[in-house]
């Protein structure tokens, strides 16, 4: 399937992307990552309805150019036939259809499972959606939020009896898109073995609900003795591990393993703490949690700043963290010096950063150079290279309003 040195480990395979917003395309964003070729199939006039979500400059979404970098953009009005035949022989020509719509909206533009399956029996298809496409909920609207909170992820967040707080960042989004990414790649890999196309139904309330570490064996194991408590900043099963308050800020400290904690003890000139019944143990940590905080806290804030305890607590190799503002994270030297935080281009926005590929090759150590297309920018190449169309084919087809681009 390819020839000489493959740009990058999915160098070859051809994906036809009916994605928007988040989940869907962080699936072929990471693939494009990777090497793929993604066509990213929208719809006339306006294409995704991400290429206006902020930050926007001369007209460009910088969002979209995160999501859509190394992506082909075929434009087209989809309820024309002849879009949909385009559609059709696109189908024949890729080894992975990914698309987000709600439950049966693909199906309804023709393109269902069964009939894809029709035209191309090895075919992957992956459906992405909020609550999967069967179930009593399977057709209600939802985004990352909503799944969330009916994964009783939303309900462990915040102070016994307060309100609750989910995290402003798309975890349950992303993370969806990147186990979407996880039964692509197995998928293909079954089909070099068995030459067998199959279909992923993949949700995002399924992958929230994976997301439980502890709580739902332990309701179900302990006959429901045992439950969930929110416990605010810190985490239930553990003591110490948390956020804690310094003198200029917060920091996370996880000194719950006993020789953890008998060494943050040492540090803080209290040796005889790690042996006290009160908190020999992580059990008698949680009983006696208040007073963990408070030893905790009462030696943050005699240091100067909260920078310095974590030096200590480095040096003694007790985990912790200071709490960094997302500007903070973006000059962090880990963070610079690894490319989780990724220097761009883009033709309109210019230089920008985005968060960088988080999977690493050692065969392909170089990220690939990419750039986010325009608006049916690749109608032509599309059609001439992967279905043999000749220009006059294609100027009829623009003629007739069935291509769709923007001015360039």
């Amino acid at each position: 399937m390819m020839q000489g040195q493959p740009r990058h480990v999915l160098d070859g395979f051809k994906v036809l992307d009916f994605t928007q917003f988040v989940a869907g395309p962080t699936v072929s964003k990471l693939m494009a990552e990777m090497g793929a070729e993604v066509i990213k199939v929208e719809f006339a006039p306006d294409g995704d309805r991400c290429r206006g979500v902020p930050f926007v400059k001369n007209g460009r979404s910088g969002y979209f150019v995160q999501q859509n970098r190394g992506k082909m953009s075929l434009c087209l009005d989809v309820r024309a036939e002849p879009a949909k035949a385009i559609l059709r022989e696109l189908v024949t020509r890729v080894d992975v259809l990914v698309e987000n719509f709600a439950p049966g909206v693909i199906g309804r533009l023709g393109f269902s499972y069964d009939k894809v399956r029709e035209l191309n029996p090895s075919i992957i298809m992956c459906s992405v959606s909020t609550f999967g496409q069967s179930g009593p909920l399977a057709n209600d609207p939802g985004y990352d939020y909503i799944g969330q909170a009916y994964a009783g992820v939303t309900w462990l967040s915040g102070e016994e009896g307060g309100p609750h707080y989910p995290p402003m960042l798309a975890v349950g989004d992303v993370s969806t898109g990147v186990h979407a990414l996880a039964a692509i790649a197995c998928a293909l890999l079954h089909r070099t073995r068995t030459g067998q196309g199959q279909y992923l139904d993949i949700s995002l309330l399924d992958a929230y609900f994976h997301y439980h570490d502890l709580n739902v064996e332990m309701v179900s194991a302990s006959g429901g003795t045992m439950r969930p408590q929110r416990t605010g900043q810190h985490y239930a099963a553990l003591c110490p591990a948390g956020i804690f308050k310094g003198r200029d800020g917060y920091l996370f400290v996880f000194a719950w393993l006993d020789h953890h904690w008998i060494k943050f003890c040492e540090i803080i000139g209290k040796p005889e703490l790690g042996t006290d019944p009160r908190f020999a143990d992580n059990a008698s940590r949680l009983r006696n949690r208040p007073q963990v905080i408070e030893i905790i806290e009462s030696w943050l804030n005699q240091l100067p700043n909260n920078q310095t305890a974590v030096e200590i607590l480095r040096q003694a190799r007790i985990p912790s963290a200071p709490i960094l503002s997302v500007e903070q994270a973006m000059n962090h030297p880990h963070l610079r010096e690894r490319e989780t935080v990724q220097k761009v281009h883009d033709r309109l926005l210019g230089d920008f950063e985005i968060p960088g590929f988080p999977l690493r090759f050692s065969a392909f150590p170089k990220r690939l150079e990419l750039e986010a297309p325009l608006l049916g920018e690749h109608n032509t190449k599309i059609l001439r290279d992967y279905l043999g169309y000749d220009s006059e084919r294609i100027s009829r087809l623009e003629r007739e309003g069935v291509l769709h681009s923007e001015p360039r």
